[in-house]
């Protein structure tokens, strides 16, 4: 398990390996071979114990995850970070916008947010399917030698706009293009 944009494993799966492993071969001869530290390690076990050990910072979000989470229930699930914020402060909870964040994020909540989604495309699942002539092995040798196509939607406010891309595979720049403005009208 390897963190986006990096070759070390996660700190909790090297942790989780050597709390595996300790009672056979010790904690610092697998933290020799792993790219961790023994005192790291040790310091994070102790943390786990005991909880006070933790930052400042990891203590008051886990309060604050409490109150933000009974903020946004009591508001219909509709507040998002600034209208939370603003009501813990309204209670005496001094708090920053951005700090709300944090635990709004964890928590997997977030405000409401307003307009009407649209469906853009209604499939046909009758409909004939194009056929893959490129069996999904998209490289070239050269360029121009193959082409690929989207099509996308972007909301505005004045209405969507719909773009038309064609990119060579090689060079991945943009062959050409077409935007057509106002598809759909918002009411």
């Amino acid at each position: 398990m390897c963190r986006p944009g990096g070759a070390r494993p996660a700190t909790e799966a090297m942790t989780a390996f050597v709390d595996t492993h300790r009672e056979r071969y010790g904690v610092e001869p697998i933290c020799a071979t792993l790219p961790i530290a023994p005192l790291p390690y040790c310091e994070r076990k102790a943390r786990q114990a005991d909880p006070s050990r933790l930052a400042k910072r990891i203590r008051r979000d886990a309060l604050l995850c409490e109150e933000v989470d009974r903020v946004w229930h009591e508001n219909r699930a509709v507040y998002g970070a600034r209208k939370v914020s603003k009501q813990l402060r309204r209670e005496d909870i001094p708090v920053a916008r951005c700090t709300v964040e944090r635990p709004m994020k964890n928590l997997g909540i977030a405000g409401a947010t307003r307009g009407r989604r649209f469906r853009t495309t209604i499939p046909d699942e009758q409909a004939a399917r194009p056929t893959d002539l490129v069996q999904r092995d998209f490289t070239a040798a050269r360029p121009n030698q193959l082409w690929v196509a989207d099509l996308t939607y972007v909301s505005t406010r004045a209405g969507f706009v719909c773009g038309a891309f064609v990119i060579d595979v090689l060079s991945k720049r943009i062959a050409g293009c077409l935007m057509v403005m106002d598809v759909f009208i918002l009411s």
